[in-house]
């Protein structure tokens, strides 16, 4: 399927950064990490966010998950600035409308793939029956529902990143972050996780992908290019699925 021929979707704005800033303090010197971002991202949009180090991109990624705050301007979520939060509701809203997929699984070792998958949905308050009917409709989507009482270590990598990916849809976000989703597997299990991404996106997730590389970010819709803090380009990605 060719990515640009999917039916068109009536989209509205989910992401929307205004003159955003930026600013670490490194000793003596100011660090101008993002210098006046102005971008919006679309509800059902598959972005890839590249750029050398140094060049803003892992900033942008904690900035849109919420993880970091800004120094200056205005960062809107599903219509909410979320800049004027303060840290309690900023933590809140990450865990009720986002989700997150690293390059490192950070997976929890002691628990069971069911418990790494349900654990979202212990902070939200779900009782056990819940989130334990969510974990194993999970475990389907990502292809691991015989894998639910083995812990990480008993896992491949492809294994524990599909974990990672059932967790981070746990709480249904409005928006999915995967920072080098592949960064950590072969070839062929890398594939393997940017078609469940795609899968995904067509099914109507909003994805933000990090990666420096250029047929990874094929994968999206859009790739943006970071240099110095601010926006470079922004390409058509080229993917097509078999």
């Amino acid at each position: 399927m060719d990515r640009t021929s999917q039916p068109d979707r009536q989209m509205d704005t989910v992401i929307k950064l205004e003159d955003a800033r930026k600013i670490y303090q490194m000793g003596q010197q100011q660090v101008h990490a993002l210098a006046g971002v102005n971008i919006s991202f679309k509800q059902g949009s598959f972005w890839a966010i590249m750029g050398a180090s140094g060049s803003g991109k892992s900033t942008m990624m904690n900035i849109l998950g919420c993880l970091d705050r800004l120094t200056s301007g205005r960062y809107f979520l599903e219509g909410r600035d979320v800049s004027s939060l303060d840290d309690n509701a900023l933590s809140e809203f990450r865990l009720r409308h986002l989700g997150f997929i690293f390059q490192s699984f950070n997976l929890i070792t002691q628990l069971t793939v069911q418990r790494n998958i349900e654990l979202p949905l212990y902070y939200l308050g779900w009782d056990a029956a819940q989130s334990a009917r969510r974990a194993q409709e999970l475990a389907g989507v990502v292809g691991l529902e015989d894998r639910l009482n083995h812990r990480p270590m008993e896992l491949s990598g492809g294994q524990m990143q599909r974990v990672a990916v059932a967790r981070a849809l746990a709480n249904d976000p409005q928006v999915l972050f995967a920072d080098e989703p592949t960064g950590n597997l072969d070839t062929a299990t890398g594939e393997q996780i940017l078609a469940l991404l795609c899968e995904l996106h067509k099914q109507g997730k909003t994805i933000i992908m990090v990666t420096h590389e250029d047929h990874i970010a094929s994968y999206a819709q859009k790739k943006l290019h970071m240099k110095d803090g601010l926006i470079d380009k922004i390409d058509e990605g080229t993917y097509e699925a078999n």
